[in-house]
């Protein structure tokens, strides 16, 4: 599977490969101020299955902390990606991807959300104990 993407602006182009490692909801506050919502909708990729077609001279980055490079357009200010070192995956904002078949399957740092989401998925208190969390769920 191959899915194509841009930015608000069209002046930059993505593209991701294969399945997506994970995908969720994330309701952390700096995902929520990043994104001007209440919350992020994430689609986890491994670095390889992600790139940049078109564009690549557009692309800036803002990091807050060593967790999180976030990428977006500097033309329109559209935002794309967030390269995520640490833990060896780039998530690639759903909305980026307007073709992909969006199926979460967790929410994580739900001890932060300020929009409840009764789904039925897991609602993790931060993040998976795999990715330097507690692994713990809390109840919707």
């Amino acid at each position: 599977m191959t899915l194509a993407g841009r930015c608000f602006c069209g002046a930059v182009e993505v593209e991701v490969s294969g399945a997506p490692e994970a995908m969720g909801y994330c309701h952390c506050r700096s995902c929520r101020s990043w994104s001007g919502g209440p919350v992020n909708a994430f689609s986890l990729w491994k670095p390889d299955a992600v790139r940049i077609t078109s564009g690549s001279e557009h692309v800036a980055m803002f990091a807050k902390t060593p967790l999180s490079q976030r990428q977006y357009c500097a033309k329109c200010g559209g935002h794309l990606m967030t390269n995520h070192p640490p833990l060896g995956l780039v998530d690639v904002f759903v909305a980026t991807l307007p073709d992909l078949d969006f199926k979460p399957a967790v929410h994580v740092n739900y001890a932060e959300t300020v929009l409840p989401m009764r789904d039925g998925l897991p609602k993790l208190k931060d993040f998976p104990r795999e990715f330097g969390g507690s692994g713990e769920t809390v109840a919707e």
